[in-house]
């Protein structure tokens, strides 16, 4: 049966809004190369009518109560669940992960997100502070910082809006979203299960469009603030863009994964597989490279290839597929790069390495075990965002730490061993904002700190539960003058 292909459109002040400019992208499956949709690309109209809009929303938004915001957010979290087959289907076809294995997980969590925010806003306590004056009380509270546009990546698109959007409207503010042009049709599915669930108008807006509409976005007068999640080229544009508006950055990681000579090489395996082939790859905890100690490199390795063999490549509505196609030809592009790059400088592939033939699309490519990978590589120094293991000998855990740490990036990474002593050199020395101990850099709970660390161009602030919550809310502070009653 041929796929119905819609035209989207903005959704603005609670309504959804044709698009005033004359520009429009097509929306085409990763996963049978069918055009599913035509999406805009918002006029500079079309962006001040967004903004003015969530500007007009936001005090009358952050005035209802804390209960008031949580009893909307349960009611999207509930809604969401209700559709959720249909909308994790439709998420599948468009960004290409597996339906059982990702997409369906995807949509559960986008709901947890909206009931975590609903519970962790009732409980943002502030503190009262001794004042040296008797006659003196100093208290503190938290109010919403505004208005923000959210501008967010293709990889996670009901998933990563969600951590911003759940904290951010469950704290009073209003937002713009401006989703990935890669993949609008989830946000414009999650836009109207939102609205159906009685958000009120203006809350949230949707205006789609490529980096330019996100710059116009980011420079309008109405915008106080920028949430933003993907790569670190786009991070740099849109803070030089910003100026001195209040910013979250999540951007790009290059997650290390130390395996140490006394590390449980089965669970080191089967974590830095996990790492390199969730999401085709395309996460920004992923396995990006893989420091293993020389005395055991033979046998880690022969425990990946063993564990790589049990990820299947395939259609994503087959039960059985644990990977689907990549999402775009330039990240594929990018994997092909970085694999040419590798064997150039002596690397060997040991499992994969090429696209896979004969699928509907030119982006299902083999995951991938690469060894004798080199730190002058691009796999070592970028971001690879691709279904790949690359593998790099070390000859000690300074030696780990070192190529560990010799990268712009910094967001999260494991390290695999069964000392104590060992596991907090690496915590207290990794140049990482997140280290995961004995699990693979994938992993996450959606109400944790997640984020860059200083000294990187990973970003800065923190995804996940009441952590964003106090990045988007600003802390009040309020001396009172009690005095002495008089006679």
């Amino acid at each position: 049966m041929a796929t119905t292909v819609r035209t989207l459109q903005n959704f603005i002040g609670g309504d959804w809004a044709e698009a005033t400019g004359d520009d429009a992208r097509e929306i085409v499956s990763p996963v049978t190369g069918e055009k599913l949709a035509d999406a805009p690309n918002a006029s500079e109209e079309d962006i001040r009518r967004a903004a003015r809009s969530a500007r007009e929303a936001q005090p009358k938004w952050a005035a209802l109560s804390a209960w008031d915001r949580a009893a909307v957010c349960h009611a999207i979290a509930d809604l969401i669940e209700e559709r959720k087959d249909e909308f994790a289907r439709e998420l599948s076809l468009e960004q290409g992960k597996p339906y059982v294995a990702e997409a369906i997980p995807d949509i559960e969590e986008t709901a947890e997100n909206f009931r975590i925010a609903a519970e962790d806003v009732k409980r943002m306590e502030s503190a009262v502070i001794p004042s040296q004056d008797v006659n003196k009380r100093i208290i503190t509270f938290r109010k919403p910082n505004g208005v923000y546009a959210a501008i967010t990546p293709w990889n996670f698109p009901t998933l990563i809006p969600v951590e911003l959007i759940a904290p951010g409207i469950a704290a009073g503010n209003t937002i713009v979203m401006k989703p990935s042009e890669w993949t609008p049709i989830a946000m414009a599915n999650f836009m109207q299960i939102m609205a159906d669930a009685g958000l009120p108008e203006g809350v949230v807006n949707v205006v789609y469009g490529d980096g330019k509409v996100g710059e116009r976005l980011i420079q309008d007068e109405n915008i106080d603030c920028v949430g933003f999640v993907g790569s670190h080229t786009t991070a740099e544009k849109i803070v030089r863009a910003a100026g001195l508006k209040r910013s979250l950055i999540e951007a790009s990681g290059n997650g290390p994964v130390i395996v140490c000579a006394d590390a449980d090489l089965d669970a080191a395996a089967k974590g830095a597989v996990f790492g390199g082939f969730f999401c085709a790859g395309q996460v920004c905890c992923a396995t990006e490279r893989v420091l293993v100690d020389k005395r055991v490199h033979d046998d880690f390795l022969a425990a990946v290839v063993s564990e790589a063999e049990g990820w299947t490549l395939g259609d994503p509505f087959d039960d059985d597929t644990l990977v689907g196609p990549m999402n775009n030809e330039p990240t594929a592009a990018k994997m092909d790069r970085h694999l040419e790059d590798a064997l150039e400088k002596g690397a060997e592939i040991v499992v994969g390495g090429t696209r896979d033939s004969g699928r509907p699309t030119e982006l299902y490519y083999q995951p991938t075990v690469v060894d004798g990978v080199g730190v002058d590589t691009l796999i070592n120094r970028d971001e690879t965002f691709g279904p790949i293991v690359p593998v790099i000998t070390v000859g000690s855990d300074q030696e780990a730490l070192a190529v560990a740490n010799d990268s712009y990036l910094g967001l999260q990474a494991a390290v695999y061993t069964k000392s104590l002593k060992r596991a907090f050199h690496f915590l207290d020395n990794l140049q990482v904002g997140n280290v995961v101990v004995n699990d693979s850099t994938d992993y996450w709970e959606a109400h944790e700190p997640f984020g860059g660390a200083a000294g990187t161009r990973t970003g800065w602030g923190r995804i996940g539960g009441r952590y964003t919550m106090l990045d988007m809310t600003d802390l009040r502070t309020v001396v009172l003058d009690v005095g002495g009653l008089s006679d």
